[in-house]
Parts: structure tokens; C-alpha cells; sequence
């Protein structure tokens, strides 16, 4: 049997275990990868730590990942244009991406300019990226505050809505100042009092919380009500009224297509990364936890 990293519970990083898992079938439409990488992305963790047990719950015995690039190994019925052999990244809504193989329903060639490494850092993020943007409908001329501007989600976020004429307001570490500065957006800094310097900039008409935990009573001020306020995985979301925007199917159709095509032509640019091996998945989990590392971390394998 393959290997994939079993979530054996909801706890720490320490619940990742390298065991056997079965070796899945691809259904109707679907089709199995061989793996070569894996992202990490912030829901990971939530999910991983309990925090959205509620409104995701998970069975047994899960393997994590919402993305994954590696080369077609089967094919299901109905799948056309796609051959054994051949490269691709996939979004696995039904998760399963730490593993030696994934099945994926969802899935785009990977052009070769693309690194099989960038190429697993992308799927999860720009779907959420481009889910949650169309959910809050911003267009042309208003303005969005983006709480996790320097994240893998908030960095493509912000690309997205500035090309559509957007003004961007980023919320972000000082670390990551410049980098928000470089993409376009206008920082301000996270931490007390930063309502008040998000009114300084001017008034808000829609935020994206793509940081976690903790801003939404500073968004509904700002955003004049919970409305156009839309959190990637405040457990709190309930409470303020506001959504907790969930990766599904309907959220961001044709998403991934749209972003690799523009990865490809260096038209966007990601998070910077780097790799461990994936049966290092629980030291990834802990390290991205720590709060020191201002990398994401992308699971690989020979």
C-alpha cells in the first residue's frame, strides 16, 4: 500500500502520522495522481487544530491537502483530453493531497514553465483568492481591505483585485510592508489601533480576512456591517454575523485554469516558499504555526 500523512485526530502537529492508506480508485471524471508536491495552506492547520470542526468536520483517518501537482497515474470514466503521464495541479476539494497519490475532480495541465513546487503552492490559494473576490463582488473604483495582505491567499488576492481597478488596503507584519507596497497595495500595519489607520487611508467598502482569527469586529466597523465582510477561517464568523467562506466547487469555477495560465506568463506572483520532504509534514505544520517562518512551506516527494 501507498503512504500519505494520516491525520490521526484533531490536536497538535504531533496528530500527522506517515503510515500506509489506501490506494483510491479515480471515479467518474476524476483522475489519480502520482505526487510530486503538496501545499500547506492556513485551512489546513485550522482544520488540523479543530478549529472548524464544526462547520467542516472530518472522518477519521483524514489526509489533509487542498492541492497537489504530480503526473496523471489512472483515469477515470469520462475523463478526456488527459493522458497517463502527464503533469498536472490539481484542487482537491475532498482534500487527500499529503499522500503518494491523490484523486482529483479538478485539476489543469502544468505548463513548463511552472515548477512542480509553484505548481502545488498555487491551487488552494488562488481559489480562495478568486472565491472569496467574487463573493464580495468588488469591482472597479471601490476599495477592499485585505486583513493577511502578505499571505499566500492575500498576496494573490491582492493582484487579482488591483487588475480589476480595485484599490487595495493590506493589512500585514512589518515584514511584509514592502512586499505590499511592490504589488500596489497600501500597507497599514496589524495590531492596536489599526481601525483607526485604516480610516485614515479613507472609507472601506468591502474586507477579505484572509489572516485567521481575530479582526472581525475591526472589519465590521470599518465595513459599516458584516456584509461585505467574508473570513477564509475565523471560528468566530457565527457569532459576528459575518460569512465563513468554505472551499467548494461552486466558489471559484474555472479559477485554477485563469491563474496558471498567468503564473505561466510571470504575470503573477506567489508567496515565497520552500519544501520539505512530505513525511516531514508535522515539523511543516509546527514551523508554519511558530509564527517565525514568513515562508510557506510546500510537502515534496522523490
Amino acid at each position: 500500500m501507498p503512504n500519505a500523512v494520516v491525520m490521526t485526530g484533531y490536536g497538535p502537529p504531533e496528530v500527522l502520522k506517515w503510515a500506509e492508506a489506501p490506494l483510491r480508485e479515480p471515479g467518474q471524471g476524476q483522475i489519480r495522481i502520482k505526487v510530486k508536491a503538496a501545499g500547506i495552506s492556513p485551512t489546513d492547520l485550522a482544520l488540523r487544530a479543530g478549529y472548524l470542526r464544526e462547520a467542516i468536520p472530518l472522518p477519521p483517518n483524514t489526509v489533509l491537502g487542498f492541492e497537489a501537482a504530480g503526473t496523471v497515474d489512472a483515469a477515470g470514466p469520462g475523463v478526456t483530453g488527459t493522458s497517463i503521464g502527464d503533469g498536472v495541479t490539481a484542487l482537491l476539494f475532498s482534500l487527500g493531497g499529503y499522500a503518494e497519490y491523490a484523486v482529483a475532480s479538478i485539476w489543469t495541465p502544468k505548463p513548463d514553465t511552472v515548477s512542480w513546487i509553484d505548481a502545488a503552492a498555487l491551487p488552494s490559494s488562488a481559489e480562495a483568492a478568486v472565491g472569496v473576490l467574487r463573493q464580495l463582488n468588488v469591482t472597479s473604483g471601490e476599495t477592499l481591505l485585505l486583513f493577511g495582505g502578505g499571505g499566500s491567499v492575500g498576496i494573490i488576492a491582492t493582484q487579482l483585485a488591483l487588475a480589476q481597478g480595485v484599490k487595495v488596503i493590506s493589512a500585514v507584519g512589518e515584514h511584509d510592508e514592502t512586499l505590499a507596497r511592490e504589488l500596489g497595495a497600501t500597507p497599514v500595519r496589524y495590531g492596536t489601533d489599526v481601525a483607526s489607520r485604516v480610516r485614515a487611508l479613507g472609507a472601506v467598502d468591502a474586507v477579505f480576512d484572509a489572516a485567521g482569527k481575530g479582526v472581525l469586529a475591526d472589519a465590521i466597523a470599518l465595513a459599516g456591517g458584516p456584509k461585505r465582510v467574508i473570513t477564509l477561517s475565523d471560528p468566530a464568523a457565527a457569532d459576528y454575523g459575518v460569512t465563513l467562506s468554505q472551499p467548494k466547487p461552486d466558489r471559484a469555477p474555472g479559477a485554477l485554469d485563469e491563474t496558471i495560465a498567468l503564473l505561466a506568463d510571470g504575470r503573477l506572483r506567489l508567496r515565497a516558499h520552500t519544501s520539505m520532504p512530505m513525511q516531514q509534514a508535522a515539523e511543516a505544520h509546527r514551523q508554519m504555526e511558530s509564527g517565525n517562518v514568513h515562508q510557506r512551506i510546500i510537502l515534496t516527494l522523490e
